[in-house]
C-alpha cells in the first residue's frame, strides 16, 4: 500500500465537501501545504466517450489567457530554419532533426512543422506519436504560419489529448499564479475541451473533473 507524506495527509484534512466550484477549489488548493518547488496545476477530466472508437477521439488546444507558467522548448521541422529561429524557435531544421529524433533525441516540449516538411516528419511518427509530439493540423502544429504558431505556443497555448482510458489532463498554470488567473485558465480549458466534443456524440460528455497540483490531493469540480 502506498504511503502518503505528512504534507499530503495534512492537505487531505482541509477538504470539506465532495465537490467545489473552480474558484473554491483553487482557494482550498492554495491552503494546501506547498512542495518545495512551484507546482504545476492541472485539470483532469474523465470523458464519457468510447476511447476504442476513432470517431470519438478528443484532441485540441487551448490558448490560456494567462499562460501556462512553463518554459516551452519548441522544435520546428522546416526547410527555412532561419525564419523559425528568428521567430523564437529553440530548434529548427529538417533532415538533421529527423535524424536526431530517430536516434532518440527528444529534448523539446512541442514540435511544429511546415506543410511541406511533413513528408519527412511522417517517417518518425512512431517515435513522436506515442509521446504526443507528432505535429497534426487538428492541433495547429502543422502550419505554414510558423511565426504565429511559435508565438502562440510560447505564450500559453496548451495541447490536450484523450488517453486510452478516455481521460485527459490539461495544464492550467502554476501554484504561484493569482487565484483569479488560475480560475480563468481552468475555465478556458474546460470551454476548449467541451468544444472538442465529437460530432454526433450522445450522452454525458464530461463525466468528472478534478483539479490538483503536482504534489497535492485532487479536488472534484462541480459538473452540472
Amino acid at each position: 500500500m502506498k504511503s502518503r507524506s505528512k504534507r499530503y495527509k495534512s492537505s487531505l484534512e482541509k477538504k470539506s465537501v465532495d465537490s467545489y466550484s473552480i474558484s473554491d477549489a483553487i482557494e482550498i488548493l492554495n491552503n494546501f501545504e506547498p512542495a518545495k518547488f512551484d507546482e504545476s496545476v492541472e485539470v483532469s477530466i474523465s470523458l464519457g466517450v468510447d476511447p476504442k472508437q476513432s470517431s470519438q477521439a478528443v484532441r485540441g488546444t487551448v490558448n490560456l489567457p494567462h499562460g501556462s507558467g512553463k518554459k516551452i522548448k519548441v522544435l520546428v521541422f522546416t526547410d527555412n530554419p532561419e525564419e523559425a529561429l528568428s521567430a523564437g524557435a529553440d530548434y529548427a531544421g529538417l533532415e538533421d532533426l529527423v535524424k536526431k529524433v530517430k536516434d532518440g533525441w527528444l529534448d523539446f516540449d512541442v514540435a511544429l512543422s511546415s506543410t511541406s516538411a511533413m513528408k519527412e516528419v511522417r517517417s518518425i511518427a512512431r517515435v513522436l506519436g506515442p509521446r504526443g509530439l507528432m505535429p497534426t493540423p487538428k492541433a495547429g502544429t502543422v502550419t505554414d504560419d510558423i511565426a504565429s504558431a511559435i508565438t502562440e505556443v510560447k505564450s500559453g497555448r496548451v495541447e490536450f489529448k484523450m488517453d486510452k482510458s478516455g481521460a485527459m489532463s490539461v495544464l492550467v498554470g502554476k501554484r504561484s499564479f493569482d487565484a483569479s488567473k488560475l480560475a480563468e485558465n481552468a475555465e478556458a480549458a474546460l470551454v476548449a475541451v467541451n468544444a472538442a466534443r465529437p460530432e454526433g456524440f450522445k450522452g454525458k460528455f464530461i463525466k468528472r473533473i478534478h483539479l490538483s497540483s503536482t504534489m497535492s490531493p485532487s479536488l472534484q469540480i462541480e459538473n452540472n
